[in-house]
């Protein structure tokens, strides 16, 4: 009656469990990222450019100005607007 007679439900058994594996697999993948995110050493860091968060207008003017993301006028306004000097 059926086509596989004699061979029972050959390997069907083992896809349960590799789904089961798999989801194990993302949740521990999962649970992981998200640990290694908030217990990193250096979380309080805005990552894009490297600034601590405690970093002043000024200090982060003058990374971005020594990095060369800011030319000399630009970095002349900006410190002037920082300073509070018109």
């Amino acid at each position: 009656m059926f086509p596989c007679t004699g061979f029972g439900y050959g390997l069907w058994w083992i896809f349960p469990l590799i789904m089961i594996g798999m989801m194990v697999f993302c949740f521990l993948m999962m649970r992981g990222r998200m640990g290694s995110m908030v217990c990193r050493p250096g979380f309080r860091k805005s990552g894009s450019h490297g600034e601590d968060a405690s970093d002043s207008p000024l200090d982060i003017l003058n990374k971005r100005y020594v990095r060369g993301e800011v030319n000399k006028e630009e970095y002349e306004e900006k410190k002037r607007v920082i300073n509070g000097h018109n």
